[in-house]
């Protein structure tokens, strides 16, 4: 049965539809000043676009919107959901770990809430190698394996993630939900895992997302993300650049 109850958004209490330290704000802020037109940008992990039919607040969706401000963007994903995405300007099936790109033929990959669903890194890093170009840049956001957030999701199965998401993420739709594994999702495991790439990686700790949908359960949770450590609360926002 559907909860008929309205739940809580803290950015409908503030101008522009979004609050004063917004993830998705903060990243794509930083992936657009890096975008140059012409230049192709491959959106890794794309999925059906989520985010084109949930964002409300038209300043996040003109920030999240690449297509247009370069050459060429391409949506790939293992979920042939993928090939019906409107936010790209050409869509690609990822079929036994292999894009259908040539060797250095992006610019820029962009991984979006991805790498902690990545069970095979290996293939996985040896893959972006393959198709980024030279001083290629590499744009991703993950939790950190010691948020609060990891930490849940491992002591919950993953079979249950879906029905763990309807309950503390109200408005999270059950196809978004997906495994996760955290094979990098440390300073030092990406370190390891692009060694020699420039690294510009950073912690960063936006409001809660995980709240019951409840302003008082979203206050505690924001007084926690002000006074705990920042891995406990932080996600990663990896930039790195090939050499």
């Amino acid at each position: 049965m559907q909860n008929r109850m309205k739940t809580y958004d803290p950015a409908d209490e503030m101008l522009g539809g979004f609050t004063s330290r917004d993830g998705t704000i903060e990243f794509y802020n930083r992936v657009n000043a890096l975008l140059q037109p012409g230049i192709k940008v491959l959106d890794l992990g794309a999925g059906r676009g989520a985010w084109y039919y949930t964002e409300k607040a038209p300043y996040k969706r003109t920030l999240r919107s690449l297509k247009g401000k370069v050459g060429e963007y391409i949506g790939a994903d293992v979920d042939t959901a993928v090939l019906a995405n409107p936010t790209t300007d050409r869509n690609v099936l990822i079929k036994d770990g292999q894009l259908p790109l040539r060797d250095g033929e992006v610019d820029v990959v962009i991984c979006d809430w991805v790498l902690e669903h990545i069970v095979d890194l290996a293939s996985f890093k040896r893959e972006i190698d393959r198709v980024l170009k030279s001083r290629g840049l590499f744009c991703a956001r993950t939790p950190h394996s010691f948020s609060y957030v990891s930490l849940a999701a491992r002591a919950v199965r993953n079979s249950s993630h879906v029905k763990w998401l309807r309950w503390v993420q109200p408005n999270r739709k059950a196809q978004d939900a997906f495994p996760t594994v955290y094979h990098c999702n440390t300073l030092g495991a990406v370190s390891r895992c692009f060694e020699g790439w420039e690294n510009y990686t950073y912690l960063y700790t936006a409001e809660p997302s995980y709240y019951f949908g409840r302003k008082p359960v979203f206050r505690l949770m924001n007084a926690m993300h002000r006074l705990a450590p920042r891995v406990m609360t932080g996600s990663l926002f990896i930039f790195l650049r090939k050499p």
